[in-house]
């Protein structure tokens, strides 16, 4: 016996012209994306606010003595107690009971106290080279929606629980990084694009001290260029909500610089864009007052990216494990041979020329990372990319868990998540995504600063 009901066609067929026609608005003119674009901006501090705390301002939790003698300071819950009632002058917490809650101010003080007075056989505070300055970790790939913010950020915030002083720089115009750390940037001034802008000003600077001594007029500066050599890299440094995460945030006027650069570029061919970045940190001791500076990228290779990764002691290259990632990635490092080479033989043509030494870009390390990572399905092709990019990869593959999508929502890290929030294991599997990644990290930079100082101790 067969049925007689008929399997329904797909959607795409019998689609009537003159009734689509009729469901039409008329036609879009620019001022209607305008109207869009205001809409967007009341969305999107609407929803960029959702973690901030009642008064409009962005918080950062505390947490509890579980999570302090779990993630943060390795001591037995019981002897915490013990050393917190043996002394009154440490922070005592808030709250009554086997749980106290504290600031990350106070997880500070405390580990200092557990460093000077506890076993010796213990890292109660991470390691730190003296003498050396920050190492500066890009997080890049021009493919979007990899992670790469998520990443920067996470990682920002591993470093600062681990007791590190953090410099976040944005140097996406869409400031998603902004936004997570609460930052507030009113125009382009506040950015990074000003210290674009006083580079090339310093290296006109200079290139006018030479006409002069040749007999020559020395070239006008436009406006843009005199406002930006008053500005220091430290009036661009924001706090954050977080105690030792500071911030030179973004927003959409940034993007100007994609366009600026190449005109300052024709203005003086021999201005070395890519350093623009890389003086800004080292000018005014910037190096110095940081341990870790994380640069988020714009997903393009453009003069922004450049900026960071020739800066960038360390890179790090978020992909997912998907076909068209893998390949985008392949090309994203083709990209930086390409880029990076031509600039190398460029100036060491001039440098061969004038009888001064050669240089090259180098990196301390590079890691591929793979996020949103789910091994029931992409495990295989996991494999694949690990085999052809080999030394290039992370071992640990980044899980997406509810508890990561959670926190994306209320535009926040999952380190600010209340753990109560959540029950127990899915609290401790949201951490380990992020914990594992941050391991990686911490290792090459703990493994670059004691590479640089043997090298120094060489010297």
């Amino acid at each position: 016996m067969t049925s007689s009901k008929k399997t329904p066609l797909p959607p795409y067929f019998g689609i009537n012209p003159a009734d689509a026609a009729s469901r039409l608005s008329d036609p879009i003119d620019t001022t209607r994306f305008a109207k869009a674009a205001a809409f967007g901006a009341r969305g999107r501090e609407d929803l960029a606010k959702r973690g901030y705390s009642p008064d409009g301002k962005k918080r950062l939790r505390k947490f509890s003595t579980w999570e302090i003698c779990r993630y943060l300071i390795p001591v037995a819950p019981a002897h915490f107690r013990r050393v917190l009632n043996a002394n009154d002058t440490l922070p005592q917490g808030e709250g009554t009971g086997g749980t106290k809650w504290f600031t990350l101010d106070e997880i500070m003080a405390l580990r200092a106290h557990f460093d000077a007075e506890g076993s010796s056989a213990k890292e109660y505070k991470s390691w730190r080279p003296e003498g050396l300055p920050a190492k500066v970790v890009a997080v890049a790939n021009f493919k979007g929606g990899v992670g790469k913010t998520s990443t920067c950020a996470h990682l920002a915030m591993s470093a600062a629980l681990d007791g590190y002083r953090v410099l976040v720089i944005d140097l996406d115009s869409q400031g998603s990084m902004t936004s997570i750390m609460g930052g507030q940037v009113e125009d382009e001034w506040q950015t990074a694009f000003p210290l674009l802008a006083k580079d090339f000003g310093n290296h006109l600077e200079a290139e006018n001290q030479r006409r002069v001594a040749k007999g020559d007029s020395p070239v006008e500066f436009d406006e843009t260029i005199k406002e930006a050599l008053k500005v220091s890299p430290r009036n661009l440094i924001q706090e954050t909500h977080w105690p030792n995460i500071d911030l030179i945030g973004a927003q959409l006027n940034l993007y100007w610089s994609e366009f600026q650069v190449p005109v300052w570029r024709m203005q003086s061919r021999s201005w070395p864009l890519w350093d623009a970045l890389t003086n800004a940190l080292d000018s005014e001791g910037i190096l110095d007052d940081y341990d870790i500076i994380l640069l988020d990228t714009p997903p393009a290779l453009g003069y922004l990216t450049i900026n960071a990764l020739a800066a960038a002691d360390i890179l790090i290259v978020p992909m997912g494990a998907s076909f068209l990632e893998f390949d985008s990635t392949g090309r994203f490092f083709d990209m930086l041979y390409s880029t990076f080479a031509s600039i190398e033989d460029g100036e060491n043509r001039a440098r061969r020329r004038d009888g001064m030494p050669e240089f090259k870009f180098e990196w301390d390390a590079v890691r591929t990372l793979i996020t949103r990572f789910d091994p029931s399905q992409q495990t295989d092709l996991a494999n694949v990319i690990q085999a052809y990019f080999g030394d290039f990869m992370a071992t640990y593959r980044q899980g997406y868990t509810a508890m990561v999508g959670q926190a994306a929502e209320q535009v926040s890290g999952i380190y600010e998540a209340d753990h109560r929030q959540f029950n127990r294991d899915t609290y401790v599997r949201g951490r380990e995504a992020f914990d594992e990644t941050w391991a990686e990290v911490k290792e090459v930079i703990l493994g670059s600063w004691w590479r640089d100082l043997q090298m120094e101790q060489e010297d």
